[in-house]
């Protein structure tokens, strides 16, 4: 027989009021309420049977007075209890669901920015203004982080003046990252500006070595060989080479290493998710590329470079460049809301996997030229980026 529940019909108080009132209780003032209602069964079923007695749940539980006492019971076999409903994870299964959500992170944050480096090169082609392309690409997602925060898609950052000043440098170097990024597709292929990106774990290693004094295992030093000798060999055998382009890739390592620089050292104790970071990131550096971007270009070679551009592919150059502006935005959201999930080791692995998927994609895409000293250049580069984040890691 198994007792299921338990009511007490009587003056009772509770425990938080007991403990608020600290009352003094005498054991002999109170007991425990008597089954007396139930013993002649329970003795009647264990002398033909030997099932055990189970409670499982009570109901108005408190200490009654020993001068007033009412019980219920309620009770069923033990051998037609209900089973109880647990959710227990085994490890294994806990490996496999962070494995699965890591594989969804990875594809869809290469995916998204396959999608946008060809639609970034579409639009470069017809419409070779990188100061406004940048800028749109950051106005687009400031804009789609807005309506989410106003409809209450994704919740709002709490932020206070302290952040947006920490956040300042971050910006910066943010904004000068991704326009000489833009500044380097426009002038050379997609898949020789990401060679070069590749090496922009060299200038992470020379700027915290000797700026910020930190040392690294010889690993990560001697990672650095195949790295910068795999980009230099890329570059003086790229067929369509072009300094500006080169240079703009260049700088945009450096500057990038500086964001995260700055990043680390800012952002230590704040309580803000990686999506409202990043969109935090690009609204302030949209403020600061406007005036640049007006100074550089301006809105009457916009305009014309614009008409140009409709007249030349049509309508869809409209979609190109919105296609671009939001693939922008959402590759670089995944990318920062997967640091939040993930090791940097294996962010870092993923960006290596990364930038051998764009460049592959822009090759097979535009029917990109490519030299076999060239396709060596860029996988000795890319397999000492590999080994450098084996190795700092």
């Amino acid at each position: 027989m198994q007792i299921s529940s338990v009511k007490l019909r009587t003056s009772t108080f509770t425990s938080s009021e007991f403990l608020n009132q600290r009352c003094s209780i005498k054991a002999q003032s109170f007991s425990l309420p008597s089954f007396q209602n139930v013993q002649q069964s329970v003795n009647h079923s264990l002398s033909s049977s030997f099932k055990p007695i189970y409670i499982s749940s009570t109901e108005s539980f408190a200490l009654v007075s020993k001068t007033q006492r009412v019980t219920e019971c309620k009770a069923y076999e033990a051998d037609k209890s209900r089973p109880l409903k647990i959710n227990i994870e085994l490890p294994d299964q806990q490996a496999a669901s962070q494995r699965f959500k890591i594989g969804i992170y990875f594809a869809t944050w290469w995916a998204l920015n396959v999608v946008f480096n060809i639609y970034n090169k579409k639009v470069l082609n017809v419409f070779p203004y990188p100061w406004l392309t940048s800028t749109l690409s950051l106005a687009t997602g400031s804009l789609m982080m807005l309506i989410s925060w106003a409809t209450r898609i994704a919740e709002a950052p709490k932020t206070d003046l302290d952040f947006w000043k920490t956040l300042f440098p971050v910006a910066v170097a943010h904004t000068i990252g991704h326009v000489a990024a833009t500044v380097s597709m426009a002038k050379v292929a997609v898949s020789f500006t990401h060679i070069i990106k590749s090496s922009e774990p060299a200038f992470s290693v020379l700027v915290s070595r000797f700026l910020l004094g930190e040392s690294f295992p010889l690993s990560v030093y001697l990672s650095l060989f195949p790295i910068i000798g795999g980009c230099a060999l890329a570059a003086i055998t790229e067929l369509n080479f072009n300094m500006i382009g080169f240079m703009g890739a260049m700088i945009s390592n450096l500057a990038f290493v500086f964001r995260n620089i700055f990043s680390k050292k800012g952002m230590k104790g704040k309580s803000v998710s990686g999506m409202n970071y990043y969109a935090c990131l690009s609204m302030l550096s949209l403020l600061i590329l406007i005036p640049f971007a007006i100074a550089v270009e301006g809105p009457k070679v916009w305009a014309a470079g614009w008409n140009t551009a409709l007249a030349q592919i049509g309508p869809n150059f409209v979609w190109w460049v919105a296609a671009q502006s939001i693939f922008y935005h959402l590759y670089n959201q995944v990318s920062y809301m997967s640091l939040d999930q993930i090791s940097p080791l294996t962010f870092s692995i993923g960006n290596t996997m990364k930038r051998i998927s764009v460049i592959v994609s822009s090759i097979i895409i535009f029917h990109t030229p490519v030299q076999p000293v060239n396709a060596l250049g860029a996988a000795i580069a890319i397999l000492g980026t590999f080994l450098y984040s084996q190795g700092k890691h």
